[in-house]
């Protein structure tokens, strides 16, 4: 399942304090009720970790998304993190061009948004924006979007 290949990326966002928003949605800030009311009934609501997932996919599925899943924090009933599988091919180049190039190895850290490149427990590339809150997994041969994460990491909290 989804949730075992982007549990490690839960265990790398200890430093972050807020994400960015996707399509409204921001983690740590917008409620349960408002992801229902601006995307309806989810095409099913799964458990883990017991935390509420709002999953929407097939013909609930979202605009631009093969798949979208919101996270709900069971004591503040607000969503923590989103994971959207993008439906059209995204490669390396639009991801960069769009949220930022690489962070500087040395010096002073960079102005605006960079990433860090990162590998997953298998060995898997990633990039994480800090400065984002996001995370983009790519595929086994690392160069298109396996993934996109958006999570608030509350200092006191461990996913």
């Amino acid at each position: 399942m989804r949730f075992a290949f982007l549990l490690s990326f839960a265990l790398l966002l200890p430093a972050l304090a807020h994400a960015r928003a996707w399509n409204g949605v921001e983690p740590g800030v917008t409620a349960k009720e408002e992801v229902l009311k601006r995307f309806g009934p989810p095409s099913k609501t799964l458990s883990f970790e017991g935390h509420q997932v709002l999953a929407y996919n097939g013909t609930s599925a979202i605009k631009g998304t093969a798949e979208a899943q919101f996270r709900v924090d069971p004591a503040t009933g607000l969503v923590e993190r989103i994971d959207v599988f993008p439906g059209p091919v995204v490669d390396r180049e639009t991801v960069e061009s769009s949220y930022g190039p690489p962070c500087p190895a040395a010096g002073p850290p960079a102005a605006g948004n960079c990433f860090q490149k990162k590998l997953t427990e298998d060995f898997r590339t990633y990039y994480l924006y800090p400065r984002l809150g996001m995370a983009v997994f790519f595929d086994e041969e690392g160069d298109k979007v396996k993934s996109f994460v958006f999570q608030s990491v509350k200092s006191t909290h461990t996913p």
